[in-house]
């Protein structure tokens, strides 16, 4: 595929956990204030690129640019690190994993836990948790305490590579749809309706950033752009897989925090289907979005949808998405903000 592999590549791997989205955030405004008209950062630090369009009706597009991640909760005498989650975790999934710690500088640190060779029968028998790691950095006390504090962020180390058809990182979600709204704003020059591509903080802790972003805007659309669960894999029954990796970008149907409006739906789909862009059908019964607060927090009640990406090992840092996908879910996006205007919104 003709992505952008290497701009991808510097989004995914720049750091930014829910509340300390400062280094990625600096990284898409410099790639977006030459795209718009104008781009703000508000108080809580969503940064909001706006194009102007050819009526006052506005769509709303978030896209996450926060990634899950800890916070450095204790240091022992011996220089070991315990640490806090940011967002959500499958503890078996850190084994091993390599970190990076942002304190006075960014240290490289690994998760460590009791070797099996002297555990106990009892505890083989028991699910690893998150207070069963520390985190080694290979210096001497001192120099931990000096260049590390209670607080400091900690994020996941995985450079992106290319594996086949896919890519494959860290921080996928939802860095991947960060991407996309990037190479969307590229093509946009004049959109028939106001045009928020809103790039939106501490998704990963509640959809927080979203909520401040859709009350201060007020959209009257909203397509959300975010990963998806892709259990496509072996073990997987047909009704778990969710989405397939290659099969097309998928349109939301719900999530547990939206039943998507069913003429956003309706116009996602026709519109897909103009546009000769692959597409299946998303119902992802846990987990939520952005474009549920968007649908809340709107006075007159925003028409919201969202453009999913199929994504395996999702909160892992192995995540997989496929270059076919990401390309779809571009032409998706990019289509829908050009055609909105053309569709019948009355009910029906």
């Amino acid at each position: 595929m003709s992505i952008n592999i290497n701009l991808l590549k510097k989004i995914c791997e720049t750091p930014g956990t829910s509340g300390f989205e400062q280094p990625i955030r600096n990284l898409v405004i410099k790639e977006v204030e030459s795209l718009c008209d104008e781009v703000t950062v508000d108080g809580m630090g969503n940064v909001v690129a706006f194009i102007k369009g050819e009526t006052d009706k506005k769509l709303m597009v978030p896209a996450h640019m926060d990634e899950i991640g800890f916070m450095v909760k204790f240091i022992d005498e011996f220089g070991f690190i315990r640490v806090n989650p940011i967002g959500g975790f499958d503890p078996k999934t850190l084994t091993a994993q390599r970190m990076l710690i942002h304190g006075r500088k960014d240290i490289v640190g690994v998760f460590g836990s009791k070797p099996v060779h002297i555990m106990s029968p009892e505890e083989r028998k028991k699910p690893i948790q998150i207070q069963d790691f520390y985190i080694e950095t290979g210096y001497p006390v001192d120099q931990v305490n000096e260049l590390i504090t209670v607080g400091d962020p900690i994020t996941r180390y995985q450079p992106l590579i290319e594996m086949g058809d896919c890519v494959n990182c860290k921080s996928i979600d939802n860095r991947v749809s960060v991407f996309i709204l990037i190479e969307a704003l590229r093509a946009l020059k004049k959109p028939p309706v106001d045009f928020y591509a809103v790039f939106t903080v501490q998704e990963e802790v509640g959809l927080r950033g979203a909520h401040v972003a859709a009350n201060r805007i007020q959209p009257d659309y909203c397509i959300n752009l975010d990963t998806t669960i892709a259990f496509d894999c072996p073990g997987s029954k047909p009704e778990e897989a969710i989405t397939h990796i290659g099969k097309g970008t998928a349109i939301k149907l719900m999530d547990s925090t939206i039943i998507c409006d069913y003429r956003m739906v309706d116009f996602m789909k026709q519109t897909a289907e103009q546009h000769k862009i692959t597409w299946q059908t998303e119902i992802l019964d846990k987990g939520g979005t952005d474009v549920g607060a968007a649908q809340r927090l709107s006075i007159e009640g925003a028409i919201c949808g969202g453009i999913s990406i199929p994504t395996r090992n999702i909160h892992q840092s192995i995540e997989m998405a496929h270059k076919a996908d990401i390309q779809g879910s571009i032409d998706l996006m990019i289509a829908c903000a050009k055609d909105i205007n053309t569709f019948d919104w009355a009910h029906r």
